[in-house]
């Protein structure tokens, strides 16, 4: 398995190499961003998979409310329903959105509830962080887990109290302020690199002085490249026209290791300098085999058992294998032709970063 996600690190990074990348993708519009919005609601229609009522006082708080607004009064009633849950409601509100616009939102219980599967999600208000209402939610949740019960198992795949509505939340208020009103323009580095914002300059400065007889671009720091838009052409068509550049961004050399998953990402730029690396398992059994003792006959003795225990130790032999990494290929190589799982990968990575051998930057997760 190593193996395979080495060779196909080495596969991407070497037609990577020879690929160009449009500005779009590595840098995004300064002040052009979503806004989250949040709310708090009710799910009807659940088979019995919903809140318990006595547990969760907030849902029979709510249930009781949003009845009394309809005119039905249950203060003094006792509800014991089980086809209802309290939700929260999130969204993201795109930059632009017009009032009248749908956005997708997610709906998550709160409370004890099993499953959000068949229910409904009831009108409700989602707010910014200013506490204004910009859009209201409302429609079938659509929830791709499940979740069954019996009196000696339980079977659960996914998340059965978490869910969708695509479409499901209709814009009411605009956020202020448009694109022509946003001021200077600038590009904003995803990932941010001196190079990479030189890079980006340099690509919209040799395209303006052909397209528009200036230079528009200039690099402020190493994640802010500011614009200077031309009279004569609208802010969306210079935005547009400039996000088509390709260019080949620089990343930094870095080597991210998960060690829960056992998952090691190389970047393109890692060296390793000149090294030689062992790496061993020493191994410990321990064999328990109990023995019966049993007494003669007529000797007024006792049956007992008699432990047994057998301990044997084992340490692999592994040879010295020198490994050193010009560049990625030189490296995945090097780590193949040692046969290491993806513990070792990390446990010598590790060593090699305290030895200082290791020229880039190690990410553990």
């Amino acid at each position: 398995m190593l193996r395979a996600i080495l060779f196909l690190l080495a596969v991407l990074v070497s037609l990577q190499s020879h690929a160009a990348t449009r500005i779009k993708d590595v840098a995004s519009v300064q002040g052009v961003r979503d806004n989250q919005l949040i709310g708090y609601g009710l799910v009807m229609g659940l088979q019995g998979t919903g809140d318990t009522l006595r547990n969760s006082q907030f849902t029979e708080q709510s249930l009781q409310s949003m009845l009394d607004r309809m005119g039905v009064n249950v203060r003094d009633i006792n509800l014991r329903t089980r086809n209802v849950a309290a939700v929260i409601v999130t969204a993201d509100l795109p930059a632009f959105v017009g009032s009248g616009s749908r956005i997708d939102v997610t709906v998550t219980s709160m409370g004890d509830a099993t499953s959000l599967k068949g229910g409904t999600l009831m009108l409700t208000a989602l707010q910014g962080g200013d506490g204004q209402v910009y859009a209201v939610a409302q429609g079938a949740i659509a929830v791709s887990g499940f979740s069954a019960q019996g009196q000696a198992e339980t079977l659960t795949s996914g998340v059965a109290t978490a869910g969708r509505i695509p479409n499901g939340a209709l814009i009411e208020r605009e956020v202020q302020g448009g694109f022509n009103a946003m001021g200077p323009l600038a590009f904003e580095l995803k990932n941010p690199d001196y190079k990479t914002a030189t890079l980006i300059t340099d690509a919209i400065n040799l395209y303006a002085q052909q397209r528009y007889g200036v230079r528009v671009a200039s690099p402020r720091d190493f994640r802010t490249v500011l614009l200077q838009k031309p009279k004569n052409v609208a802010a969306t068509r210079f935005i547009a026209e400039l996000g088509d550049l390709e260019i080949r961004p620089d990343t930094p050399a870095r080597i991210v290791v998960d060690q829960r998953t056992g998952t090691v990402v190389i970047g393109k730029n890692v060296q390793i300098s000149t090294v030689a690396i062992t790496h061993g398992a020493l191994t410990i059994r321990v064999t328990e085999t109990p023995e019966v003792s049993q007494p003669d006959p007529f000797s007024m003795g006792q049956t007992v058992v008699v432990p047994r225990t057998q301990i044997t130790a084992a340490e692999e032999r592994v040879p010295l294998a020198i490994v050193r990494g010009a560049d990625l290929q030189t490296l995945v190589k090097g780590l193949n032709q040692m046969g290491l799982k993806p513990s070792d990968v990390i446990a010598i990575l590790q060593a090699v970063k305290t030895a200082g051998a290791l020229q880039a930057e190690l990410v553990i997760q």
